[in-house]
């Protein structure tokens, strides 16, 4: 990792809600800390129900963590664009969070219990 960037275990269990569901449940977080005001929550795909989520065309290049793709939810009343990020194959330092996502705090619901 570089000095810049740090990724650390979230301890307890976390529940995503987005879309008017229950999207992810995880034990299996990370905190990323990187240059940014504030450090970002990145959760497993393995724990979030992709079926409700779309790719989107956006991408985005970060000089720390390489090249983020984009999800958006999709329900039968709503369509959140560019809700989730993910980066596929992140630059060295940054290979903890590769496959995992990271939600707009705005745009979903992510509690702790």
């Amino acid at each position: 990792m570089t000095d810049a960037l740090r990724i650390e275990p979230a301890p307890g269990h976390y529940v995503l809600r987005g879309g008017g569901a229950v999207i992810g449940e995880t034990d299996n977080a990370v905190w990323l800390y990187d240059d940014g005001p504030e450090p970002r929550l990145y959760l497993p795909r393995a724990d979030i129900a992709m079926e409700f989520l779309d790719p989107s065309e956006t991408v985005t290049q970060c000089h720390l963590k390489g090249t983020a793709s984009y999800f958006s939810i999709v329900s039968k009343s709503m369509v959140i664009k560019d809700v989730a990020w993910s980066y596929e194959s992140p630059l060295p330092g940054a290979e903890a969070i590769a496959g995992m996502l990271s939600f707009y705090d705005d745009k979903v619901t992510v509690e702790r219990i």
